[in-house]
């Protein structure tokens, strides 16, 4: 999609953990194409102000941030009121937050299977649910963020897994 063949000055798009990573990589690339941003973050403020403040540097007042622990369903309620309010619209949300690392058959425990279910699968349906009321007024759109370990599971990685095949079925 290039500039010429869509306007997307207009548009406002929220992405939940955009600090790091792809949500980084996503961030610039939407920022570079026009749109203003809204960057979610848990737990990293520096990064999350660092990215800010380039991107705001390039175009000023086109991003903002919102902490938010997506694990606490009145945190996801706050965070997309918040963020439907910071332009008065909300046209695109990016369910990118994800934790992701090693559980064993063998050795996972309850706390895994909350933090990764809760991170790939919980709290993207919540933003969805809290969410579409702001973005039907611009016929806005939902992006769920999932990789091939949705469809063929990690060794060593079976709830990541789950929770990502989860957020597939969500997303359909």
């Amino acid at each position: 999609m290039t500039e010429s063949s869509n306007d997307l000055t207009d548009k406002v798009v929220l992405i939940t953990g955009a600090a790091h990573r792809v949500g980084a990589t996503v961030t610039r690339h939407l920022h570079s194409l026009g749109m203003r941003i809204i960057v979610h973050y848990r737990h990293s403020k520096d990064a999350a102000h660092a990215l800010q403040e380039e991107l705001n540097e390039k175009r000023e007042n086109s991003v903002v941030l919102i902490q938010a622990d997506l694990h606490q369903s009145e945190k996801i309620k706050s965070m997309i009121k918040q963020a439907g309010e910071s332009w008065g619209q909300l046209d695109v949300v990016i369910n990118n937050a994800s934790s992701f690392y090693e559980t064993p058959v063998k050795t996972a425990t309850d706390e895994q299977w909350d933090e990764l279910i809760g991170s790939n699968l919980k709290s993207p349906f919540f933003v969805c649910q809290n969410a579409a009321p702001f973005l039907k007024p611009s016929n806005g759109c939902i992006i769920n963020i999932v990789d091939i370990h949705a469809d063929r599971p990690l060794k060593n990685y079976p709830i990541y897994s789950i929770a990502k095949a989860g957020l597939v079925m969500l997303t359909k």
